[in-house]
């Protein structure tokens, strides 16, 4: 299982829909690979994950060798001397299938503290893009107010050759500046709103809060939505790992079943053995070695009867917490193609709204021509267009950050 790949997977389980978004400096998949790379909250799992797995290495060993020594403070005497002191070893071997159970186990609990990688990554790359699609509005919001300003501008200098030859009055000059005025005020509301926003961005990307952050100049709703399969939800790695905890749960119940087996023992007893003075017997003085056999049997089994309860109601827990999760992700999922698809309906009545506000303003143009131009319509019809170009920009970003939930669910 390798973090490397899963990363690349992870940046491209968003770049798959978004390749579209290329940008002169940088591109959205680079923000979520440089997040992947500096999160400490990615690191803090990563670090767990490895912390677990290394217990593999803790379980794979037998129980420690038992050392003894004694000295016979009153020497025992034996036909062929006093004993003097003793030495003993003793090693316990877990019954066969024990160690390997062990470490099975282990495992498991690794394979589900990785999911939790998984799904820390997929919620972050959701989390940039989403973050960069606001970073997105208040760019293009910039860009329609200076538009909007720009046309003022030409209003202005049309009402002021009016007032020149007597077909408008200098309230319609005031009128065209104060909405100017406002739209500039507007327009410098938002340059603070995206400072602060990229700040929080940088912040997402664990990097230098004033780095400058490029987005892209304008969205894209596709023509046609490809249609969400809900079954790959059953697929997502919150509920994956639920299946690598009940699994876990699985591999400790077999543990206990190991445990409630005998442990066989070998060891060995060496007496040292003094030589008699008295008199002088075969064998004098000779050592004692004695080699042991023993066998620890668990005969007071209440506590593995307990752990073997305790693992079936925390299997029936773990298949309930699933069952939520599912239900709440797949709301999610309903609720997040249910708003993607009214935001293409919002941006195409938007636009066809655009589109007539436009044919509007050409007619109060031509009609300046004639010299019945109406100022107060002009600014009527220039706040219109400036709402749905807005509306649009809104749409189109509820289009991203909906497909961005969309993706983190069912990718």
């Amino acid at each position: 299982m390798s973090i490397k790949i899963e990363n690349k997977k992870i940046v491209l389980f968003l770049v798959s829909c978004f390749l579209f978004l290329k940008m002169e400096g940088q591109e959205l998949q680079e923000y979520i690979k440089t997040a992947l790379e500096n999160n400490p909250e990615v690191q803090q799992f990563d670090t767990k994950y490895k912390r677990i797995s290394e217990k593999k290495e803790e379980v794979n060993t037998f129980p420690n060798t038992e050392f003894g020594a004694g000295y016979f403070v009153s020497t025992p005497e034996t036909r062929t001397g006093p004993q003097q002191f003793k030495l003993s070893v003793k090693q316990m071997i877990p019954f066969f299938g024990t160690i390997t159970a062990r470490e099975n186990y282990v495992s498991s609990l690794a394979d589900a503290a990785y999911q939790d990688i998984v799904v820390v990554k997929r919620k972050l790359a959701t989390s940039v893009a989403q973050s960069y699609y606001k970073l997105y509005e208040v760019k293009a919001k910039q860009k329609v107010l200076d538009e909007n300003i720009a046309l003022l501008e030409t209003y202005e200098k049309l009402a002021l050759t009016s007032v020149e030859v007597g077909k408008a009055s200098a309230v319609d000059v005031l009128r065209l500046q104060i909405r100017q005025n406002e739209l500039a005020q507007q327009k410098e509301v938002l340059q603070e709103t995206f400072l602060g926003m990229q700040k929080a961005f940088n912040k997402l990307l664990n990097q230098e809060v004033n780095t400058p952050v490029s987005v892209v100049d304008s969205l894209q709703i596709p023509n046609e939505v490809n249609k969400i399969q809900p079954s790959t939800l059953k697929l997502h790695p919150e509920l994956v790992k639920f299946d690598k905890l009940y699994t876990s749960v699985e591999k400790s119940e077999f543990l206990n079943q190991k445990d409630k087996q005998p442990m066989i023992g070998f060891g060995l007893d060496y007496v040292n053995v003094g030589k008699r003075t008295d008199m002088n017997v075969i064998d004098n003085g000779k050592d004692i070695v004695m080699p042991m056999v023993s066998l620890l049997i668990p005969i007071f089994n209440k506590k593995n009867k307990s752990i073997s309860k305790q693992n079936k109601l925390q299997q029936e827990e773990i298949l309930s917490q699933k069952e939520q999760r599912y239900n709440m992700l797949e709301s999610v999922l309903y609720r997040a193609v249910s708003d993607r698809k009214a935001s293409v309906i919002s941006y195409q009545t938007q636009l066809e709204n655009l589109e007539k506000a436009k044919n509007a303003e050409q007619i109060l143009v031509k009609s300046y021509e004639t010299g019945t131009i109406d100022f107060n319509d002009v600014l009527d019809i220039q706040e219109l267009q400036m709402k749905f170009q807005t509306n649009m920009i809104m749409s189109e970003v509820a289009y991203y950050t909906q497909s961005a939930t969309i993706n983190y669910l069912i990718k």
